[in-house]
C-alpha cells in the first residue's frame, strides 16, 4: 500500500486535519471493503484501501477552517486538487480518478456549468470504473464533521436531493450496485 507514503508527504502529523482526514478516509475504507467482499467485486483490497485512504488528500489546500484546512481554494476543488496532487507524486492514475471523480454521486458538465461550480471544465467528474463507482457511493455515508460517524441510508438520500434530481438518481444509482445486500454479520 502506498497511501501512508503520500498522506505522510502532505499532511503534518498532529494537525486537526490530518487526523479527519485519516478517520473519514478510514471508515470510506472499511465501508468499501465491506461492499467489496460482500459483492466479491474484481478489485484487491490493496486498490480499495489506497483509493479510499487517498480520495481526500486535497481538503489541506482548501479554504475549509472547520476541518483545519487554511487554503485558498473552495472545498469543492479538493477532489482536482487531490487528483494534481497524486499525479505530482506519480501515484497510480487509477488513485487520481477517484479523488477527481468522487464528490457528490459525480458531476455532469451541464451541472457545473449550470451552477457556475469552480471546477476546470476539461476534466470529467463521473466516477466510471467499479474503484470509481465504489469509493464514490461508500464516501456518501461519512462526512467529515460532528461525529463522523455512518450516516443513515435516508440522511444520505435527502442530502444528495438537495442538490437536484440528476444527483440523486446517480446515487440511487449507485446504491442498486453496491448497496442492496445485507451487511455481513460482525464477529
Amino acid at each position: 500500500m502506498i497511501w501512508p507514503d503520500i498522506v505522510a508527504k502532505i499532511y503534518p502529523a498532529g494537525r486537526k486535519v490530518s487526523g479527519i482526514l485519516l478517520t473519514h478516509s478510514s471508515a470510506v475504507a472499511a465501508e468499501a471493503l465491506d461492499i467489496a467482499h460482500r459483492l466479491s467485486l474484481p478489485l484487491s483490497d490493496d486498490d480499495i484501501t489506497d483509493a479510499a485512504m487517498l480520495h481526500d488528500i486535497g481538503i489541506i489546500r482548501t479554504n475549509a477552517p472547520g476541518i483545519g484546512c487554511y487554503g485558498t481554494k473552495p472545498y469543492l476543488c479538493h477532489g482536482v486538487i487531490g487528483a494534481d496532487i497524486l499525479r505530482s507524486l506519480r501515484a497510480p492514475e487509477a488513485y487520481a480518478r477517484v479523488a477527481e471523480r468522487h464528490t457528490g454521486a459525480g458531476l455532469l458538465h451541464s451541472e457545473i456549468e449550470a451552477a457556475g461550480l469552480p471546477l476546470p471544465p476539461d476534466r470529467s467528474y463521473m466516477p466510471e470504473t467499479t474503484l470509481e463507482r465504489l469509493i464514490c457511493y461508500a464516501d456518501c455515508f461519512y462526512s467529515k464533521g460532528a461525529d463522523m460517524t455512518r450516516k443513515p441510508l435516508e440522511r444520505v438520500r435527502a442530502s444528495m436531493a438537495r442538490f437536484g434530481a440528476g444527483v440523486a438518481a446517480r446515487f440511487e444509482d449507485l446504491h442498486a450496485e453496491f448497496g442492496t445486500v445485507l451487511p455481513l454479520e460482525k464477529k
